[in-house]
């Protein structure tokens, strides 16, 4: 089909006087659209008007007049060379000579061409007399490229065209070209969608330039996306490939796009995306990119992984989903054309009308159809036998699958064919298949059988770990025939070369594959990758450094039979896979995971066994992690009472089951049970372990979570002082939990009103989380807002802190998902600032969304639940809603009392909003009356110098004057005054206000520990 291209130049100025043609039309097949681009950009340059012709001509029309057709423009006609050119029908290469020699001669002052390829061309080419830009630089290509047309270059000075978009000489890469398949030489057809796909993106809003690709599995969607990098690329400066079948794998591949950029990012995947997305967005250091992610079809977490900006995106999936997200554009089989045409190519001795028939046998789908080809162009088949052969499906016993997905089921006799007959001829590359099969589909890290030789392999794969020669040629084989691709770009190995080797494998042929080759030694062979994959277990999930190590590892677990295995070393390698997702926060896959254990583990292993317990321990950690702290509470309730009835008792086992309850107790919001639970763990875990053990200071730094969170500050700060030095001492001021115990001395210290000591204290804090582990790893973006909180107390520059917490909010939602609570503790805290700085309908929103998301979480009985409606009250003020503001205000007080009892910091908070609800709503005794036991209280839980105590001190003083006993409020007021300008300084916001007579309020921090 030929296809008009638009102009590229036009002739508007005088040449000087100089020779040659004003218009070319430049001919190519679209696998050559980058050179017939900058073709066309050179001549505009020299004042010669241009139009691009992608050119395939159907077999059906002889050649002779479709090459008369291209002589009815004007000027030249310049064919676009290579070897693929003469392929285009395809044709015999006899009707191409017989052309060339006859109609192309006759009309030789019209016909001109370019060589693209050092390989042989047919002879009767010679006619054309191509100039070869093969091998040669820009220059050099441009100066033989107008010479063969007669063109002579335009002399300096003289007036120069329009500024023209500029195109990359082909032959010259993108700065960044990140890990994009090899392209397929033997590409075929898909012009159209392609060139439709091209201008979907140019035409697309800047900053909403995606596109995705959609289709049943074997249709090519990957083939496209790719040739789509290669044909298109002088168009962009980084196109960078992202497997998306695996979100761990994803992350990786997108975070690893930061070190190609040159993006100063730590090791965490969230981290690194964030400097991605956030470099893509700005387009620096390029606007021109590309980002491909293959097989994106899980699209849950797409707004924190999907690219903005100048640049432009790609999406391949089958699901139909990315609609709401995404331009789509549907892919189908080939049309027949198409489909006779690659079998040809392919499969030269076969007719136009044998291509036809077994096109008709594999539905037009591409993947069956590349086995096809393969096998019928290597064997020499005849088309006749070969489609008697699959129809009949005599070849093998297996059942015919039920592919799904419109996957015709006669390709599983086709691909038998070959697998029966590789069995013959080269049985170590049906071992390999064999292999492979025992792995997940997708990326297979191979490679691993060649770096780990000391494994105890099965005797019939011995020859993989000692025979480089045929691990190569058997791996030539299976990518000859299409079976499998290579991919370089595995990461279990620090090796290169065939130690560090993957390939890839699809779906639908692995299922195949697998149903093929099964046989007597299939469990050999999954015992095999199962024990490899213990070998290549890094062994330290806490470290990041090794994450894209576990990435990898993670979707061979179940088809290895990795989670059923009883060998120790492999199941210590499940759990650190699991413990990975846990530190990653992999939530999801790890929750999947742990499930999946348990369902293996429950047939063979005693409850009580050490694997068991740690399953628990780590699938409790998961769930809490992910905020299904009753999930959590019930495993280890369940737990719990197994260890109880357990004959011998497990003291060490019951120590790590009551410690996780009393965690899951604080979430649950029973914070007096979960401290009497967390002080017997620390007695015990200081008995059976000694003080400075790791378990132990684990536990003395939860019971000052516990006490915070009970309100009992003074005495969770001295807990934390004396972990922090403890922690120190033993794990070293770098150490993590360290880390942790700063983060929690902050926390204290501003929480007792130090707020300058809790910055100083944090901001050296978050310093070395950054360096230590990375600003986007979850404990530091804990730390950041920890800082963000105590730079809002202490009084810092509010601007500045407003855009700091816009920006956290974002990291935070990217790395957690905007309804974990994390992310809804800062959405809270940053509804507070906004409220206070009078934004008040972003305020609303945001504070509204996370008290419905709390509430849904924990339940309304909850006391952060019941917390959020003082912070809901307060927006309802601030807005003139009084009446609505009290009974809200009110709400938050009476639930709270009930549940943490009057004497609570937050009760207190609480009853400070409530008496200046009564105050404006004309109830000013009642007011005076709660602030006066307001205040008392305060002093006597907080002390007299506590900020809260002395907001409630102001705001007494206020409801003093409203029942005119002004000497009292005087003297309350000055008072209050005095200590605040002592404490926190004259011009603090906090003293200001005062000072201005504005009526103090508290903040409810939505915090689970």
């Amino acid at each position: 089909m030929a296809e008009q291209g638009r102009s590229s130049g036009s002739v508007t100025a005088d040449r000087g006087g100089a020779g040659g043609p004003e218009h070319v039309l430049v001919v190519f097949p679209g696998y050559h659209r980058p050179w017939a681009t900058w073709i066309a950009q050179r001549l505009a340059r020299h004042d010669v008007r241009s139009t691009l012709q992608r050119w395939d001509p159907p077999r059906e029309v002889p050649l002779e007049d479709s090459l008369d057709d291209l002589l009815l423009a004007s000027g030249p006609v310049l064919l676009v060379l290579n070897d693929w050119f003469f392929e285009l029908g395809p044709r015999p290469a006899g009707e191409w000579n017989d052309v060339l020699r006859g109609f192309v001669a006759a009309h030789a002052d019209r016909f001109a061409a370019v060589n693209l390829t050092n390989r042989s061309l047919l002879p009767a080419t010679a006619v054309l007399e191509p100039v070869s830009l093969w091998g040669v630089g820009e220059e050099e290509a441009e100066a033989r490229l107008l010479s063969r047309l007669g063109i002579e270059p335009r002399r300096p000075g003289s007036r120069r065209t329009p500024a023209l978009p500029t195109t990359r000489y082909p032959d010259t890469p993108p700065d960044i070209w990140g890990e994009v398949p090899r392209r397929n030489r033997r590409f075929t057809g898909r012009d159209d969608l392609l060139t439709d796909l091209q201008q979907r993106l140019m035409d697309a809003e800047r900053g909403n330039a995606a596109c995705t690709l959609v289709g049943m599995s074997g249709i090519g969607k990957t083939q496209i996306a790719a040739e789509y990098a290669h044909r298109f690329s002088p168009d962009y400066d980084v196109i960078w490939w992202v497997n998306s079948d695996d979100r761990n794998i994803q992350r990786d591949r997108l975070g690893g796009l930061a070190a190609a950029l040159d993006l100063p990012a730590g090791s965490e995947p969230g981290e690194r995306i964030r400097a991605v997305r956030e470099a893509l967005r700005r387009g620096e250091p390029h606007s021109r990119w590309l980002v491909i992610f293959d097989g994106w079809d899980d699209i849950e977490g797409v707004n924190v992984m999907l690219p903005q900006g100048p640049g432009h995106v790609l999406i391949t999936s089958r699901n139909r989903e990315w609609a709401e997200h995404t331009d789509v554009l549907e892919v189908h089989g080939f049309d027949r054309a198409e489909s006779t045409a690659y079998l040809m190519r392919r499969a030269p001795h076969i007719s136009g009308a044998e291509a036809d028939e077994v096109a008709a046998e594999f539905g037009d789908v591409p993947l069956p159809l590349v086995q096809a080809a393969a096998w019928l162009g290597e064997s020499r088949m005849e088309v006749p036998e070969y489609l008697r052969m699959v129809r009949e499906g005599r070849l093998t016993t297996v059942d015919e699958p039920s592919t799904g997905d419109g996957f015709p089921n006669a390709s599983l006799t086709s691909w038998s064919i070959l697998i029966n007959r590789l069995r013959g001829s080269q049985p170590q590359a049906v071992e390999i298949l064999s292999l492979c099969a025992s792995f997940a589909p997708g990326r297979i890290p191979l490679g691993i059988v060649r770096s780990y030789p000391q494994a105890e392999l099965p005797e019939d794969l011995h020859w993989m770990a000692t025979d480089l020669a045929a691990w190569t040629r058997a791996l030539d084989t299976l990518v000859k025939y299409s079976v499998l691709t290579r991919d370089s770009r595995g990461t279990l190995s620090t090796e290169t070369g065939p130690h560090q080797e993957s390939v890839h494998m699809h779906r639908l042929v692995h299922d195949i594959v697998s149903r093929l080759t099964d046989g007597p030694h299939r469990e050999a062979h999954r015992k095999a990758v199962r024990t490899l994959l213990a070998e290549a277990d890094p062994g330290d999930p806490m470290d990041s450094r090794h994450w894209p190590q576990y990435a990898e590892l993670l979707p061979h677990l179940e088809p290895s039979g990795a989670l059923t295995s009883h060998n120790p070393r492999t199941q210590t390698a499940v759990l650190n896979c699991l413990r990975y997702c846990f530190r990653s926060g992999e939530f999801k896959a790890g929750t999947r995971l742990a499930e999946r254990i348990r369902a293996s583990w429950s047939d063979f292993m005693d409850p009580l066994a050490q694997p068991m317990l740690d399953l628990t321990t780590q699938e409790g950690n998961i769930l809490r992690a992910s905020g299904r702290f009753r999930e959590a509470h019930d495993l280890d309730r369940a737990l719990q009472d197994r260890l109880t009835r357990a004959t011998p008792r497990n003291e060490l086992g019951e120590l790590f089951c009551n410690s996780a309850i009393a965690t899951n107790l604080r979430h649950l919001g029973q914070y007096q049970e979960a401290e009497t639970l967390q002080r017997e763990v620390l007695e015990v875990s200081q008995r059976l372990l000694g003080e400075g053990e790791f378990v132990t200071l684990v536990a003395r730094h939860n019971l000052g979570v516990a006490l915070r969170l009970l309100g009992r500050y003074q005495e969770a700060y001295d807990y934390d002082v004396d972990t922090l030095a403890r922690r120190e001492s033993v794990l070293r001021a770098r150490h993590v939990n360290t880390l942790n115990s700063g983060n929690a001395l902050a926390h204290d210290l501003r929480l007792l009103g130090r707020y300058r000591d809790a910055l100083v204290r944090q901001e050296a804090n978050v310093r070395l989380h950054v360096q230590v582990l990375g600003a986007q790893h979850p404990q530091t973006l804990s730390a950041r807002a920890q800082l963000a909180l105590c730079r809002r107390r202490e009084g810092s520059s509010q601007q500045d802190i407003g855009s700091q917490m816009a920006n956290l909010l974002e990291q935070l939602e990217q790395v957690h998902g905007r309804g974990h609570y994390l992310t809804l503790s800062f959405i809270n805290n940053y509804a507070n600032f906004l409220r206070e700085h009078g934004d008040l309908s972003h305020a609303r929103e945001l504070t509204q969304e996370a008290e419905a998301a709390y509430r849904s979480l924990l339940g309304p009985a909850h006391p952060v639940a019941t917390g959020m409606l003082a912070n809901t009250g307060l927006v309802m003020q601030a807005s003139g809603e009084r009446a609505d503001a009290m009974a809200m205000l009110e709400a938050a007080l009476a639930g709270l009392t009930a549940s943490l009892g009057v004497d609570h910091p937050w009760v207190l908070g609480c009853a400070l909003n409530a008496a200046a609800a009564r105050n404006f709503n004309g109830r000013v005794a009642d007011a005076t009356e709660l602030s006066r036991e307001t205040l008392r209280q305060a002093r006597t839980v907080l002390g007299t110098d506590h900020p809260l105590t002395l907001s409630a001190q102001i705001a007494l003083a206020a409801d003093l004057r409203g029942l005119r006993e002004v000497e009292e409020a005087g003297k309350v007021e000055e008072d209050a005054l005095l200590t605040l300008t002592r404490t926190l300084g004259a011009q603090h916001p906090h003293t200001l206000s005062a000072r201005q007579r504005n009526r103090p309020y508290w903040d409810f921090e939505a915090y689970l520990g």
